[in-house]
């Protein structure tokens, strides 16, 4: 009985002593966990620190920073052009970009002329001479990438304020910028600022008239027109606010490769002013672009004329545009900015009698039934783009 009784009992001690090791082993392996866990923590810490002081050490040896700006012409939708566009239910415009949407997507800005009125269906839709098409263009024009529309043009008030009303309410709706018209007094003060990697650009718009058709009394601000004394105003306004001030022109004659003489001086004049990137339309075709050298010193962008980008035009010039990209730089600590580089990519509205209406980079426009594409392509860079 005594024998069963040690045997029992060291049989208690050695469980006992089991018992008391596994509770070691647990609280050790539990601060164990522990303080892997506060490690890493302590080491992504360090690692989000030292991506910090990395940055800011990338900054203060590169203070400078660059912003793109690209631009387009004309978008004037004909009658043939959203006709093509109709589906079953609605109208569908994003096949026509789809070609050109990784360039207008990948500048840090995008601009285009929407030279004609996004009424809706409630005004009718037409073509020439008095234009209104879908909502679903204003759309696509998002849907591509850009940010900002002009709507000075000769056919801003082709559907009166109620077209104006209707194209700036969905353009807010999309968060799609507008210039060169407005809604109200208030509306047309506000300044269209964009800003990009610390680099601020102030867009204004105007153009020289309206197809002969009056702004209706007390509401200037319906459409911005060409108004040197004014626009030098906005223009000082704008330099306040902003780094680089770009301005949209809506002059010159239709058709004409080259400018006139008058597009000449009212470039200059701005320039001379504050304007640093001027970007023309109206004729439909394209015109060059030049350097601006300005009085007090420094130099401006202009292109006279982007041509159209997407219409129902006929004739191999009216269908050849093209997408001018800007690049600026802003030294971060003086806050000098300049100028850099200008590029320029023609395109190309290709289409099959009056359907598939699609734009094309003009390098590629035989693939879609150019002719001697390539030596178009060569003609109209050397038109365009300023010798070096």
């Amino acid at each position: 009985m005594k024998k069963i009784n040690k045997i029992l009992l060291g049989s208690m001690l050695l469980l006992a002593l089991l018992l008391v090791g596994v509770l070691v082993y647990l609280d050790t392996d539990d601060k164990q966990q522990q303080f892997d866990q506060t490690l890493k923590i302590n080491t992504t810490t360090e690692q989000k620190e030292g991506s910090k002081n990395e940055e800011v050490a990338t900054k203060e040896k590169s203070p400078t920073t660059t912003a793109s700006l690209l631009a387009v012409g004309d978008i004037l939708i004909h009658d043939t052009v959203y006709k093509d566009a109709r589906t079953t239910s609605s109208y569908d415009f994003d096949p026509m970009f789809s070609k050109v949407k990784q360039y207008i997507s990948q500048a840090d800005i995008a601009f285009a002329n929407q030279e004609s009125i996004v009424g809706g269906p409630e005004l009718g839709y037409s073509g020439y001479p008095t234009f209104n098409g879908p909502y679903e263009i204003a759309d696509a024009v998002s849907w591509s990438g850009f940010d900002i529309v002009n709507m000075a043009n000769n056919h801003t008030l082709d559907r009166g304020e109620k077209g104006v009303i209707n194209s700036t309410n969905y353009f807010n709706g999309l968060g799609l910028k507008y210039i060169g018209a407005a809604t109200s007094t208030e509306d047309s003060k506000r300044l269209r600022i964009i800003e990009k990697n610390n680099i601020k650009f102030s867009f204004l718009g105007y153009t020289y008239g309206t197809n002969g058709i009056p702004t209706p009394r007390g509401k200037d601000y319906l459409v911005n027109r060409i108004d040197e004394k004014k626009i030098i105003q906005d223009i000082t306004k704008a330099k306040k606010q902003s780094d680089f001030v770009v301005i949209s022109l809506h002059f010159g004659t239709q058709y004409q490769k080259l400018p006139n003489n008058n597009q000449k001086k009212l470039v200059q004049k701005l320039a001379d002013n504050g304007a640093d990137i001027i970007l023309g339309h109206h004729p439909h075709v394209l015109q060059p672009i030049e350097w601006i050298e300005k009085v007090g010193g420094g130099r401006s962008v202009a292109i006279y004329s982007l041509g159209n980008f997407l219409s129902g035009q006929i004739g191999t010039e009216r269908n050849i545009g093209g997408m001018m990209t800007v690049e600026v730089v802003k030294n971060n600590k003086s806050n000098n900015t300049k100028l850099d580089q200008v590029d320029f990519i023609p395109t190309w509205v290709a289409k099959n009698g009056r359907r598939d209406f699609k734009i094309v980079p003009l390098k590629e426009a035989g693939n879609y039934g150019l002719n001697q594409a390539e030596q178009w392509y060569q003609q109209t860079i050397e038109h365009v783009v300023p010798k070096k």
